[in-house]
C-alpha cells in the first residue's frame, strides 16, 4: 500500500492515516470518522457517474409532477449512496485490522508491497471477466424499457439501492486498487473516478473497462516484480 498520507513501514509500505485514526481516538470513533470521510469521498467520486443513471431513471418514471419527480430522484440517489456507505462500514475493520497487524509484525509489513501488487494485478484481471461486463451493462442500460417505473418512494429507494449494488460489484476491482494504493490519495481517487466515469459514458464501456484493466495488470506485474526483488 502506498499513500502520501501515512507512515512508512518496513518493506516500504506506507500505512494510511485512514486506517490508523487520530492519536488517542477510540476504535468506534475511528470507525465513525472513516465512515464520514468515506461517505464524502464516495459522493465526490461517484456523483459524476451517478448523474447519467439518475437522468435515465427520471425518464423511466411515469406520472407525477416535476417537484415529485425531483424528490423521487433524490431518494434514488440516497439509496445508491447508502450502499456505498455500507461498503465503507465493512471495509474499515478489514483495513484497520490489517494495519494494526502490520504495526505489530514486521513480516506482515514487509509483505504488504507484494500484497498490494497482487491486488492490483487481480483487480485488473477482473476487468476482463463476464462478471464485470454484466454489472457494467446494468449501470449503463436505461431502466423501465418495457414499462414505466412506478412514481413512488419505495420504488425509487429500491431502484437506487439496486443501482448501488450493481455499481459496487462493477467497481470492485477499481475500488480495490484505490484501497491498496491510498484511500486518501487524491491522485488515486482522481484516476479511479475518471476510469469509473469513462466506463459508463464511453460508446463502448466494455472496451474502455478492458483498457483500464490492461493498465492495471501491467502496473500489478510491475509492483509484484519490484516487491519480489526488493
Amino acid at each position: 500500500m502506498t499513500a502520501m498520507d501515512g507512515m512508512t513501514m518496513p518493506g516500504g509500505w506506507t500505512m494510511s492515516m485512514a486506517w490508523r485514526g487520530m492519536p488517542g481516538q477510540t476504535w468506534p470513533a475511528a470507525w465513525a470518522s472513516f465512515t464520514g470521510m468515506w461517505a464524502v469521498m464516495m459522493v465526490a467520486m461517484m456523483l459524476p457517474s451517478l448523474v447519467p443513471m439518475l437522468r435515465r431513471y427520471r425518464r423511466a418514471v411515469g406520472g407525477g409532477s416535476v417537484e415529485h419527480l425531483g424528490g423521487l430522484t433524490a431518494l434514488a440517489g440516497a439509496g445508491y449512496f447508502a450502499v456505498w456507505i455500507a461498503v465503507g462500514l465493512a471495509v474499515f475493520p478489514l483495513g484497520a485490522g490489517l494495519a494494526a497487524l502490520a504495526m505489530r509484525r514486521t513480516a506482515v509489513a514487509e509483505a504488504m508491497p507484494l500484497l498490494a501488487g497482487t491486488v492490483v494485478l487481480l483487480a485488473g484481471a477482473l476487468q476482463f471477466t463476464g462478471f464485470k461486463a454484466r454489472h457494467l451493462a446494468c449501470c449503463r442500460e436505461a431502466p423501465g424499457r418495457d414499462h414505466p417505473l412506478p412514481p413512488c418512494a419505495r420504488a425509487a429507494w429500491r431502484h437506487g439501492v439496486g443501482l448501488g449494488l450493481h455499481c459496487g460489484q462493477c467497481c470492485a476491482g477499481l475500488m480495490a486498487i484505490l484501497l491498496v494504493m491510498g484511500v486518501m490519495d487524491l491522485r488515486a481517487m482522481a484516476a479511479v473516478s475518471a476510469a469509473i466515469m469513462v466506463e459508463r459514458v464511453a460508446p463502448d464501456g466494455t472496451r474502455a473497462g478492458r483498457a483500464f484493466g490492461s493498465i492495471a495488470v501491467a502496473a500489478g506485474v510491475l509492483l509484484v516484480s519490484r516487491a519480489a526483488v526488493g
